[in-house]
């Protein structure tokens, strides 16, 4: 074999194993993102002198710290039980609850963007709700999709985290802090 083709041996390996990966992709973690960024925005309340920047790393730090608990539960729950403890089995669950701290980046980029379309503080974070519920939305009917489910189960899953969705948003109408 020439090192030509070992190399793309080498390729071909790497992209079937991404494509197993991705076939085998748990979206159910961006769902939970998605509404855990929901919740950061809805609890926000008074925030500081510089209140966009808060909002971004509260959301973001909320979304690496559950990622980090999810990832933790699951190596030393339950891979732990069933298999030795190595870098492989770690990053894969690192991978598998990635979708948690990636739901949370809409969220912050809409309201680091929210002073471009002119919005006040009050205006970035019904942005970022909106964003979160759409995200949460979104990540549900991936889902679905992925999981081979009918349209109407996808459309029932979707109308289900829109429904969790708005009551996030019925809750920040409501309840003033």
């Amino acid at each position: 074999m020439t090192s030509q083709e070992a190399a793309g041996h080498g390729r071909s390996a790497r992209r079937a194993r991404r494509a197993e990966r991705r076939a085998h992709e748990d979206f159910t973690g961006g769902v939970y993102g998605s509404l855990l960024a929901a919740s950061v925005v809805l609890g926000a309340g008074s925030l500081g002198n510089f209140p966009r920047v808060e909002l971004v790393v509260l959301l973001l730090l909320t979304g690496l710290v559950f990622w980090l608990a999810h990832v933790h539960a699951k190596v030393f729950g339950e891979r732990l039980a069933r298999q030795a403890l190595d870098r492989r089995a770690v990053l894969s669950v690192c991978r598998e609850e990635w979708p948690i701290l990636r739901a949370c980046l809409p969220p912050a980029l809409a309201v680091l963007v929210s002073p471009l379309l002119g919005l006040d503080v009050q205006g970035a974070v019904w942005l970022a709700l909106c964003v979160a519920v759409a995200g949460q939305v979104g990540w549900s009917v991936r889902a679905a999709v992925r999981a081979g489910a009918s349209r109407r189960l996808v459309t029932v899953s979707a109308l289900v985290n829109l429904l969790l969705g708005l009551i996030v948003v019925a809750v920040k109408l409501f309840v003033k802090h």
